[in-house]
């Protein structure tokens, strides 16, 4: 009986292992796929224009061979310092905008009673099943009649390119999840306090979702730091435009290939930040998500 007992916990233990296993490779498979990309554009930054256009290509270089010199050039092709002081200023003034419309919406929709409330919030939702580029042409006619894109101003193409994604239904979905895990009784308490709803709002329920909050900011920050379709469409001037329009346009020269060594080694100048802040940032989403009850 008890050599029975061991070999089905034998064979127990080993299912698991073999599980274990199973989970693990695949694992590394997926990571190894995700880093193929990046280890690319890390190859191409440091070749020389010459092996970037081989064939079959290289897929390793000696380190004698690095071309570092190809982040300099890249940097003279175009005003990157001020593509990013743009994509910068257009990431916060979006941000913010979208922080402020998302919790108010997140809390009226959690928390308030009002006529036709879970129709609204269908309605909206329902919109997540609409591809976002059938809004472009929407959102560009309104920030036409608007005067932001005749006569183009630095002050107008950052309205431009910021007023028609100052709010999001899944940012707005995301918060009130966390909104609702906040238990009714404590919103009564408030009100026996004499607390009005805005109060309850930035004293209470703001600082409990704060980690729900970080999460959208970050995600947000770095949605807008990746935009290229609507900036291009909306800016006039190469001024005004963001970091990924300029490591589009830049590097064609309109004779022969692209420059795609320093192409790349632009564009690892880029990423780079997003990977910095996202692996010092990266708790904060995790327990964000796990705060606003959606899992998975």
């Amino acid at each position: 009986m008890e050599q029975a007992v061991y070999g089905n916990e034998k064979q127990i233990k080993r299912r698991r292992r073999i599980r274990l296993g199973i989970v693990y490779a695949l694992l590394v498979f997926f990571a190894i796929f995700i880093l193929i990309p990046f280890y690319w554009m890390i190859l191409t930054a440091i070749k020389v224009e010459a092996d970037v256009l081989r064939s079959p290509p290289l897929l390793w270089v000696s380190p004698t061979e690095w071309q570092f010199a190809n982040f300099s050039l890249a940097l003279e092709r175009a005003p990157f310092v001020r593509f990013i002081i743009n994509t910068v200023v257009v990431a916060v003034i979006s941000t913010i905008g979208t922080v402020i419309t998302t919790v108010l919406s997140a809390f009226a929709f959690a928390r308030l009673n009002f006529f036709g409330r879970d129709i609204l919030f269908f309605i909206l939702i329902a919109t997540m099943m609409i591809p976002g580029e059938i809004f472009v042409i929407t959102n560009f006619i309104t920030v036409v009649n608007f005067g932001w894109i005749r006569e183009q101003t630095y002050f107008n193409a950052i309205l431009a390119m910021t007023v028609p994604f100052m709010t999001s239904v899944f940012y707005m979905f995301f918060l009130r999840q966390a909104f609702k895990q906040v238990p009714d009784e404590l919103y009564y308490a408030a009100k026996v306090d004499g607390k009005t709803d805005r109060q309850y709002l930035w004293r209470i329920m703001v600082p409990i979702a704060l980690p729900t909050i970080t999460t959208i900011t970050i995600l947000n920050a770095m949605n807008t730091w990746n935009a290229y379709i609507w900036p291009r469409l909306v800016t006039q001037r190469e001024e005004f435009r963001l970091v990924s329009n300029g490591l589009r346009d830049a590097f064609d020269e309109g004779i022969g290939p692209p420059l795609y060594h320093e192409q790349m080694a632009a564009a690892l100048i880029v990423t780079v930040p997003l990977i910095i802040v996202f692996l010092m940032l990266k708790k904060y989403i995790m327990r964000g998500v796990s705060r606003s009850g959606i899992k998975g």
